[in-house]
């Protein structure tokens, strides 16, 4: 094992060497690069609005973009910020002093309400520009409103909730006319609810918040300057449009449920955080005289949404007195807090201020902080400027915060794209549980880092944690890119060989019997695992050493499975005589080579089962590899096993229908030896012809005379055509046979004549029987009476074969017949064909003057021509080139030898010295041979009619024009 750790360190140091030869800087023992290449940006990015407005701003408000700000005494100006350009300006038209005290706008961005001095209020909808004053609101300084953002439309607020500097609490309905016009009181009742008091009396209304939670229920938050108010109840379904008043009578009678604070500055604020995709806010911060008070919001709890609740107290820089909180905003992590000349950030995880940005005296007194809840982005104005915050990756480092507070699961959710930031946590958290001696989920964590292997291993191996030990190195295994073979090697090496100790260990142990059995089916997943097999594969030979060395057959055998090493499972099984398995895992596999290797030790046991599988595998074995286990087995085996390799041979032969010559012998030395009875029938059913005859003759031959079968010998001599040596032999066993023998040879008389008389001879001089001597002859036409007395000794009467004598005289009396009356037909046959010459000699025909040639239509009486029967006239020069090309090749050699001999004797002679007896005896001659070779040509070219005869029907299938003329003449044709 130490080995091994050694190996593997060595191939762990060489890549760690080339990951730490690049720059890395602040991760230890880990290949990633944390150095940062440009300047991070802030969380929090400030940046300066481009404008300088004509008044001083008393008010802003902003909400989905819309933004609004009450600028001097009259003015409002709304700003829609997708469109900054095109800003619209609205005058209040009011004349007295009154002056803007607080604006509110919904979630929406629609409905705006503005509260004077003068406890009055104003509505402005997004969509019209003139200012409506509410009358029923008249005579309450408004402090805070609660929009409803589930039945706010943009043209309907819907139940609002409104809070008074006086304590009270409204519910009200603000609604816009469809045309657009207002119509006499737009707002639609205004109706009191409840009162909210301290200890001193009634208190200001500072926030208001109406959140929905599950199973309709509603939680309406109010806070006062010392005092968190909260309000739950259901209200009906589909009664919702009709307010909340029936949550706040519940509490008519008693107080509803508070958190107070002894400190406060006058006035609070509390600030909500919404995650993107969400109706409902998920924490709060609620800003008080004492300090901030921040959590969760749970809407599954029944009295108290408000949960995890910590208070973060001013620090020492704060002074309620003087510098006191403006507002507050809150985030995902943190909450920003607006003081007179700065702002400040506090995270929420570790309450740690990890912002401050502090503004220049030109820019005067800071006056509001808010956020726009739609688009998370931050404003903060003076009476001069204003400013807007935009907050980008707030979580960059919160896993950080996570990881110290050993929440790893929420440290990890926040470092999933940052590989180096999350092997800095999985580390933390790997050496948190080896520290706890949570020693698996250590190992896990430890296989996920970049930490160095042999740390680790050396680690769990000094613990003596061999199981956690076993799970860092499969998950380590499992995280290996497919190119690193060599670590693959060496872990899946050193798994198995934990394993096999592991193992080892717990099957001694009968207590620990559930534990061992888990452990070997993680060991068995561990060698069948697809990724883990190529690696398995290639060294295998290894990990068959290694259980062997345990004396683990089992694994063994179930490994060489996985590798498909079926020749070992099959050697292991005939090892321990486990014949029946051995043939089950040849059989599931059929793999040909196993068969023919196994087969000799598997007959000798199971032989009828041995042959099943062998027939159940059909043409896939080579039955010419397994003669050689029938072979060895035939030897010593019973006659009754020997049928067992007589079924498999008839297998192949008749079903099969193998036609190699070792399986027909094969099965042929069978039959002689057990079945002379199938011997004679196979080889008639073999039949008689040698070329489709897939034995040996010469060996058939052989072994049947070795083994004495007669018959059988005869029939191969019949096939082998040795029709005496068959006649011979038959007459030993059945005359009966050698006759059948006898009439064999049908093309060759003179031999079928001569076996006929051996037999003859036998009948009469073995058996002494002329009367099947007589039937000799009655059998075989070529036989005649006096090729048979000579076999017959002197003392034999003529009385035995008188009968014969006489039918052999008589048949030659008639042959005599036939012959004089063949002899008759031949003379008058002679006579009618000399008849015929003479008639053909007399005949003739006329041509007209007019008559033209049928193969060049000139006129035929021009040149010389010839006549057929069938009336058409051919020039004799037309004719020939017409034959010509259609003529066998030897005949055109004869035709043009016999033009040029003819062309010969047409020439006159050079001597002008010979007497006139030579001359006449040379014209004779010359005549003669002219006339000959005329004769000769006209036998070739007249033969028959050009058009009539053969010729014309032999070029039936010949094209009209020549192919290597055919282009030659289409062109012609163009």
């Amino acid at each position: 094992m130490a080995s091994i750790l050694d190996e593997y360190e060595d191939s762990l140091y060489r890549s760690a060497s080339v990951q730490h030869s690049r720059a890395t800087v602040g991760i230890p023992h880990s290949g990633y690069v944390n150095a940062r290449l440009e300047k991070e940006t802030p969380i929090f990015n400030k940046q300066r609005i481009d404008f300088s407005p004509p008044e001083k701003i008393n008010s802003l408000v902003v909400s989905s973009n819309q933004l609004c700000m009450s600028l001097g005494k009259d003015t409002l100006l709304r700003i829609d910020l997708g469109k900054p350009d095109e800003p619209n300006q609205v005058e209040l038209g009011r004349k007295d002093e009154a002056r803007v005290y607080k604006m509110f706008l919904d979630h929406t961005g629609s409905h705006l309400l503005i509260a004077l001095n003068t406890s009055e209020c104003l509505y402005l909808n997004r969509s019209v520009q003139k200012v409506r004053a509410l009358s029923r609101w008249k005579g309450h300084l408004i402090e805070s409103v609660g929009w409803n953002k589930f039945l706010g439309t943009e043209t309907n607020t819907g139940p609002i909730l409104v809070g008074t500097a006086q304590g009270q609490i409204y519910e009200a309905e603000i609604s816009v006319s469809e045309g657009g016009l207002f119509s006499t009181n737009p707002d639609q009742y205004f109706r009191q609810v409840y009162t909210l008091e301290e200890e001193s009396g009634s208190a200001p209304v500072c926030c208001l918040e109406i959140e929905r939670g599950i199973e309709g229920k509603f939680f309406i938050i109010a806070t006062t300057r010392k005092r968190l108010f909260q309000f739950v109840g259901k209200v009906p379904e589909g009664t919702e449009q009709q307010g909340f008043g029936s949550i706040f009578a519940m509490h008519a009678d008693h107080l509803p449920s508070f958190r107070e604070f002894p400190a406060s500055f006058g006035f609070s604020e509390i600030a909500f955080y919404t995650p993107k995709l969400r109706s409902n806010p998920r924490s709060f911060a609620w800003m008080m005289g004492n300090g901030v008070l921040y959590g969760t919001l749970d809407y599954s709890r029944p009295d108290s949404i408000l949960s995890d609740e910590r208070v973060w107290v001013y620090p020492s820089d704060i002074d309620v007195t003087v510098n006191k909180p403006i507002s507050i905003v809150l985030t995902q992590f943190h909450f920003l807090l607006l003081l007179p000349d700065r702002v400040m950030a506090v995270c929420t995880l570790n309450e740690q201020v990890v912002f401050q940005d502090v503004f220049l005296e030109k820019f005067g007194t800071l006056t509001r902080m808010i956020k726009d809840p739609m688009v998370q982005q931050i404003w903060i104005h003076t009476e001069k400027v204003v400013f807007r915050y935009h907050v980008q990756r707030e979580s960059r480092d919160v896993w950080k915060m996570y990881m110290n507070m050993n929440k790893f699961d929420l440290a990890k959710e926040y470092c999933k794209d940052r590989p180096e930031c999350l092997d800095i946590v999985l580390a933390k958290e790997a050496e948190h549980c080896f520290q706890n001696k949570r020693y698996l989920d250590s190992a896990k964590c430890y296989a996920l880092t970049q930490n160095y292997f042999e740390e680790i291993a050396l680690k769990f191996i000094e613990a003596k944690q061999e199981e956690a030990l076993m799970e860092f190195l499969i998950k380590k295994l499992n995280n290996l890119k497919h190119s690193e073979k060599t670590q693959t090697t060496l872990l899946t090496t050193w798994l198995t060989e934990l394993y096999l100790n592991w193992l080892g260990i717990l099957e001694g142990d009968p207590s620990q019997r559930n534990l061992y059995l888990d452990t070997r089916e993680k060991f068995r997943t561990f060698l069948s695992s697809p990724k883990n097999k190529d690696c398995l594969f290639n060294n295998r030979a290894s990990i068959y050493e290694l259980l062997a060395s345990h004396g683990d057959t089992e694994h063994m055998v179930y490994f060489a499975v996985i590798m498909q090493d079926y020749e070992r499972v099959v050697a292991h099984h005939c090892q321990h005589d486990e014949y029946d398995e051995a043939l089950n895992v040849l059989s599931r596999h059929r793999d040909e080579k196993l068969f023919y290797k196994f087969s000799p030790v598997l007959i000798q046991h199971i032989p009828k089962k041995v042959v099943d599988a062998w027939i159940s595998m059909g043409s896939r074995l080579d039955a010419r590899n397994l003669i050689p286990a029938l072979v060895n087995y035939s030897q010593s085996a019973s006659t009754q096993q020997i049928n067992e390799a007589i079924r498999y041979m008839e297998f192949c032969v008749y079903q099969l229908e193998e036609t190699q010559q070792a399986i027909h012998n094969y099965l042929l030395s069978l039959y002689a030896l057990c079945r002379p009875d199938s011997l004679l029938s196979y080889l008639e059913q073999a039949g008689t012809n040698p070329n489709r005859i897939h034995y040996d003759l010469k060996y058939a031959l052989r072994l049947c005379a070795e083994h004495g079968h007669h018959h059988a010998c005869v029939h191969i001599y019949k096939v082998m055509e040795l029709y005496e040596e068959a006649v011979d032999l038959a007459l030993q066993v059945d005359v009966d046979l050698a006759k059948s023998c006898a009439d064999l040879p049908e093309d060759d008389e003179e031999l079928r004549k001569k076996l006929w008389l051996k037999i003859a001879r036998h009948v009469v001089q073995e058996e002494k029987d002329v009367k099947k001597a007589m039937a000799c002859l009655s059998s075989c036409a070529l036989l005649k009476i006096e090729d048979v007395l000579p076999f017959f000794p002197d003392f034999v009467t003529i009385d035995h074969f008188k009968e014969a004598i006489c039918n052999s005289l008589e048949d030659y009396n008639k042959h005599i017949e036939e012959l004089k009356r063949e002899m008759e037909e031949a003379t008058q046959s002679a006579k009618r064909i000399r008849e015929d010459i003479q008639e053909m000699r007399n005949k003739y025909g006329s041509v007209e003057p007019q008559e033209k040639c049928a193969a060049c239509d000139f006129p035929l009486l021009n040149r010389p021509f010839y006549l057929f029967l069938c009336g058409h006239m051919f020039h004799y020069d037309c004719l020939l080139q017409a034959v010509f090309p259609n003529l066998p090749a030897y005949k055109q050699a004869k035709l043009e030898d016999l033009q040029k001999k003819l062309a010969a004797t047409s020439q006159p002679s050079k001597g002008h010295h010979r007497t006139k007896d030579a001359d006449t005896a040379s014209l004779g001659k010359g005549q003669q041979s002219r006339e000959q070779i005329k004769a000769d040509i006209d036998d070739i070219v007249a033969a028959e009619c050009v058009y009539c005869g053969e010729l014309m029907i032999r070029s039936i299938d010949k094209p009209f024009i020549d192919p290597q003329k055919y282009e030659e003449e289409m062109q012609s044709w163009l």
